[in-house]
């Protein structure tokens, strides 16, 4: 049976990052995915400053091979109404990136070994050991496996209807010479369209000739005929090209406020979609999964080999620290009024130029408030 310090299941970028952040720490760690790198990722796709610094990225090296897209400023609105477009002069406020091409690029540099197209079917304690698959133990197992992640089962979570999730369908697709040119989503500028009823929004970004359309919604039912509306609202606005095809992938993740999850447990620690970190307001899950692995990193360190609860816990204060208190519920205003109320807020709110750049983008979207 191979032996390791740290067994890290779930290659995407929680876990690459962890795993980058201890390449240095003289413990040996090991990555273990299903899948194999590069793969399919449902997401936007986009990274703010605050990630590139959080990892020491150079941009000039990874432009060189990977898609790369500045971006200066959101088109946002409902469905239904007027958009508003922002623009910053401090730009780029964030760059488009593919996340087949990012997290394979992650997973490269970060050091550790890794083991792809490899599931993890059992896991099991003993003498303070984790025993995965019977093949391999380590002291210290990290969950970063996704929403469904098997750590994240085995530490107590009720993967599945037992928990509210955001569910979210899109494609990504290379457009030819010709769609690229009718395509009038521009690069600089991603779209953001929010349903009717609040449970969500719809997204249009374009990175060069690469187009990236999707939808996500803290709602169960009809996500497929939501998606397919979107792509039907978007052609008949004219902003992407009639004969763009639809075929949409699906992902699940849970927010921050309504995950209720545990963090970590005796020689155990869960990190990003796994641990459900996704930001509430956008559903943003990449900066808080790579943060919560920086943060997990560091107490890893100072453990100096004692995995025991009380030396985990402190990864726990750094979360709540970060990114505030779990109570998962919503705040007072939005359960006492009514749905038509709100409705009809959040259509005057969307149409105004400060509220679109201050809040839902600049708050929202881009925690400009908060450095790396």
């Amino acid at each position: 049976m191979q032996q390791y310090d740290v067994i890290i299941v779930g290659g995407g970028p929680a876990g690459s990052s962890l795993a980058w952040r201890l390449r240095d720490s003289g413990l040996g760690t090991i990555i273990l995915d299903k899948k194999d790198f590069p793969r399919d990722k449902t997401c936007a796709g986009w990274i703010t400053p605050a990630i590139i610094d959080a990892l020491g990225l150079d941009t000039g090296d990874y432009a060189k091979k990977h898609v790369f897209q500045p971006i200066e400023g959101f088109r946002v609105g409902h469905m239904s109404d007027r958009t508003v477009e922002v623009e910053y002069e401090q730009a780029p406020v964030s760059y488009g990136i593919r996340r087949c091409e990012f997290d394979h690029y992650l997973l490269q540099r970060c050091g550790a070994e890794t083991r792809l197209q490899y599931s993890v079917n059992s896991i099991a304690r003993d003498g303070g050991e984790w025993i995965i698959n019977d093949k391999m133990k380590a002291p210290l197992l990290i969950g970063a496996g996704g929403n469904f992640c098997p750590v994240a089962r085995e530490l107590g979570a009720k993967l599945g209807k037992a928990e509210t999730a955001v569910r979210a369908q899109e494609f990504e697709y290379e457009m030819n010479a010709s769609q690229a040119a009718q395509c009038r989503v521009r690069g600089t500028t991603p779209e953001l369209y929010f349903c009717e009823d609040l449970k969500g929004y719809g997204w249009a970004f374009r990175k060069g000739n690469w187009l990236n359309v999707g939808l996500g919604r803290e709602d169960n039912h009809g996500l497929p005929q939501h998606a397919r509306e979107f792509c039907r609202f978007l052609k008949d606005q004219g902003r992407i090209p009639e004969d763009i095809p639809e075929k949409m992938n699906g992902h699940a993740y849970l927010l921050y406020q309504h995950a209720g999850r545990p963090l970590y447990a005796d020689g155990a620690l869960l990190i990003g979609d796994s641990a459900g970190l996704a930001y509430t307001q956008s559903g943003e899950g990449i900066r808080p999964a790579i943060e919560s692995a920086l943060m997990a990193a560091d107490v890893i360190v100072k453990a100096a080999g004692d995995y025991s609860t009380s030396r985990l816990a402190p990864y726990e204060n750094h979360i709540i620290e970060r990114f505030g208190q779990r109570d998962g519920s919503e705040p007072l205003l939005s359960r006492i009024v009514p749905l038509p109320v709100k409705k009809l807020i959040a259509h005057k709110l969307l149409e105004t130029n400060w509220f679109v750049r201050e809040v839902v983008i600049g708050k929202w979207f881009l925690h400009q408030g908060e450095s790396a």
